[in-house]
């Protein structure tokens, strides 16, 4: 991994720690003539890199880190059942024209099929009831299960998984969202999703847990 590239006001307020720490954000903001908020970008980068650390109510001081580590273990501590959220699930047996309008009131991308005994049997995407509602098809006639995909064409993820690692299953199989499961002896339990939207959440966090 490449060691993180500092731009000068970077430069400037690891210059600004090490002279005068336990200093605070806004007291490095004053020296810079900036605003506390300006900096937080900034700040936050600096100490999930690990250059700096903070402590609450104290301060930020110099660590004087080289590299990317402290970023990375703190990327690989996350797990999905930290940022997952509740899944939207549709009956396999649903017409085409109400998993549409299901899709839209709920404000999502993605629809998990279940069956009978509520076991994930497929996924729906924006693009597969797009392809299918494009022409002359009745589709208060087309049940889902129809068009949807199923297994083993669908990825998921477990509660337990790196979220890092789920990151990149999003990425590798160009999906916006991925079914958080359980395996039970009839079936894959959903218990959660965990959407694109999750993983920029959790960056948001990284950085927020290291504000003062």
């Amino acid at each position: 991994m490449s060691p993180i590239e500092l731009n000068k006001r970077q430069e400037d307020i690891l210059q600004i720690v090490k002279e005068n720490g336990p200093i605070t954000g806004e007291q490095i903001a004053d020296r810079l003539g900036l605003t506390r908020a300006t900096l937080r970008p900034d700040l936050a980068i600096l100490t999930m890199a690990g250059f700096l650390d903070a402590r609450p109510r104290v301060g930020y001081f110099y660590a004087g880190k080289k590299t990317t580590g402290a970023l990375t273990e703190n990327m690989l501590s996350l797990k999905v059942k930290d940022f997952m959220s509740m899944p939207i699930v549709v009956s396999e047996n649903m017409t085409v024209y109400d998993a549409i309008c299901h899709m839209f009131l709920e404000d999502v991308g993605t629809l998990f099929v279940v069956d009978k005994q509520m076991r994930l049997a497929g996924v729906l995407s924006r693009k597969d009831l797009l392809r299918t509602s494009i022409g002359s098809q009745d589709l208060n006639s087309i049940p889902v299960h129809i068009i949807m995909t199923r297994m083993p064409n669908i990825a998921y993820c477990t509660k337990g998984d790196p979220l890092i690692a789920t990151a990149k299953k999003l990425i590798e199989r160009e999906v916006d969202s991925l079914p958080v499961i359980v395996e039970q002896e009839d079936g894959l339990e959903i218990i959660g999703r965990l959407t694109k939207t999750s993983i920029t959440r959790a960056f948001i966090s990284l950085a927020e847990t290291h504000e003062l």
